[in-house]
């Protein structure tokens, strides 16, 4: 399977996840080829920007299990081109 290049946007609402968070961004570190954070403390919101280029099911296993934690919003886009 061709790798794609993907977005994945995370908004954080508690703040006890975000170690899990980072851990799980670890596990797929290979992949990740940029990363920026923003506490937003006026909202009391952490967001984070992942781009990340990876195989569709690996991109799919990233969000899915950011999404599974509580506390969390996970959107993600890819590209319909894949990488070489």
């Amino acid at each position: 399977m061709d790798d794609r290049i993907a977005i994945i946007g995370i908004f954080i609402h508690t703040p006890d996840t975000i170690a899990k968070v980072n851990e799980i961004l670890h596990e797929y570190a290979g992949s990740v080829v940029g990363r920026m954070g923003l506490p937003y403390r006026e909202k009391n919101i952490n967001i984070i920007s992942i781009i990340i280029n990876a195989n569709a099911n690996e991109i799919s296993s990233l969000a899915g299990k950011l999404g599974r934690l509580e506390g969390i919003t996970v959107k993600c886009m890819q590209t319909d081109i894949s990488t070489p």
